[in-house]
């Protein structure tokens, strides 16, 4: 006995949209499939990736693809409706075979894909015979604009004696066309000016030191990058930016003395504390890399001190100890300059210091003459007779002992009558005889004059 089932089957409605915002690949045929119940007849919609040029200008429209009814059986009965972005303005379709077509010049970078609606309608009965199905045109880019550097013109500092191979400084162009597409927005970058001393990385805008520099050579660079799209390709856009690059000092360079020899002289008479002269070293570094101290060498004497002047980096040579001609009437003193912060990468460059001789002369003062002694005790018998010897002072010059010394009595009222010098040798004689009884002793006050 042949026995049988009877299997109900309910065929829910689905729809497949014809396209999506991210579509970039489709097959050939792709379709939407509609049925209300079953034995329903299939419906579909056919089309291939739409996509419309940026930037076309043309008298006429221009084609841009098909949308189409596999229920249409080309006899006029189907018409074609479209609405959404763009519809009836920027797009317009053919409502006989649902052909597609851009009536103005689009811009991708104001609107990179526009959303539609497509409909097929029964012309007799005015009913749709397809959904409504939601499409994308995608606006496919052009190399329609310049490169920009947003961030120019560009400051770098990189220190001065870098290794080749340092990074300065990064530059970046950017350009509003379409970076998935083509090569429109793929830039590479190229030195315009500043070789040969830097280099940039192509891809990157990447600058680097390509040889090392001297500041005290030359301390400021103006470098020129280039960014061309489509990958530099002849009829690529290019735009340009300027960087100034610094190099920042280092303590590369040590001390130099101008002068290998400096002359000076101080007074006799000075007081302790006296400057008595300056020197100067020079130091083509800046800042604390040219700031020095300085150094008086081997003067056990102590006699001169030298101190650091730290705005103008001058060493002030100072008199320590009170000189004397007639003792020493000339000293030589070796005075050092040395860096006071060191950069130890460049020890090997040093030594970092330098040395220079100042001679200094002692300056001779006009000093009085000096008596011998600081008192004179002379004795002479009373009633002694006039010119009579009493006896002789001596004063010589400390500055000159060969230069002749003149010698008088300050005389008061009653020694005036007893007493005269003889002004060339001072000897003392007496003008008349002299009583005991009278004055036992006189003081007399002699002076000695250079002559």
């Amino acid at each position: 006995m042949n026995s049988s089932v009877l299997l109900h089957l309910m065929v829910m409605l689905v729809q497949l949209w014809p396209c999506s915002p991210s579509m970039q690949k489709f097959s050939a045929q792709n379709t939407v499939k509609s049925s209300t119940a079953a034995g329903r007849i299939k419906r579909a919609w056919l089309w291939e990736p739409l996509f419309a040029t940026e930037e076309q200008i043309s008298p006429d429209p221009v084609y841009i693809g098909q949308l189409k009814s596999d229920l249409d059986k080309q006899d006029g009965n189907l018409k074609y409706v479209l609405t959404g972005e763009g519809a009836g303005s920027f797009f317009v379709m053919d409502e006989y075979n649902g052909t597609i077509y851009v009536t103005q010049k689009l811009d991708r970078e104001k609107k990179p894909f526009y959303t539609l609606r497509a409909q097929a309608i029964n012309r007799r009965t005015q009913l749709p015979v397809e959904p409504e199905s939601e499409f994308i045109i995608k606006v496919r880019d052009v190399n329609d604009n310049e490169p920009q550097f947003l961030d120019g013109p560009y400051m770098a500092t990189v220190p001065e004696m870098s290794p080749e191979g340092t990074s300065v400084t990064q530059v970046t162009a950017t350009d509003a066309d379409d970076p998935s597409y083509g090569n429109s927005a793929r830039l590479l970058y190229s030195l315009v000016q500043g070789q040969p001393y830097f280099s940039v990385e192509p891809k990157t805008g990447v600058i680097r030191m390509a040889s090392q520099m001297d500041r005290e050579t030359k301390d400021q660079y103006l470098v020129i990058i280039q960014a061309k799209d489509m990958v530099g390709q002849p009829g690529a856009f290019s735009a340009t930016a300027t960087v100034t690059i610094n190099l920042s000092d280092i303590n590369d360079n040590p001390p130099k003395f101008q002068q290998r020899l400096y002359y000076m002289s101080v007074s006799e008479e000075a007081p302790v504390g006296t400057t008595i002269g300056r020197v100067f070293a020079e130091d083509s570094d800046i800042g604390e890399n040219a700031a020095m101290d300085y150094f008086i060498e081997e003067d056990s004497s102590n006699v001169f001190d030298i101190i650091t002047n730290n705005e103008t980096q001058e060493g002030i040579i100072l008199l320590n100890k009170r000189v004397d001609y007639e003792s020493k009437r000339r000293y030589s003193i070796q005075v050092k300059a040395v860096n006071r912060y060191i950069d130890e990468r460049f020890l090997k460059e040093g030594p970092f210091e330098d040395t220079t001789i100042v001679k200094i002369n002692v300056e001779d003062a006009d000093e009085p003459p000096v008596f011998t002694l600081e008192n004179y005790v002379m004795e002479i018998f009373e009633g002694a007779m006039s010119d009579t010897l009493v006896g002789v002072v001596t004063a010589r010059d400390p500055d000159d002992d060969d230069s002749p010394v003149r010698y008088s009595i300050v005389h008061s009222t009653h020694l005036k009558s007893l007493f005269s010098i003889n002004e060339h040798n001072g000897a003392i004689i007496t003008t008349e005889p002299l009583d005991r009884e009278i004055a036992s002793w006189h003081n007399i006050t002699v002076t000695a004059t250079e002559t």
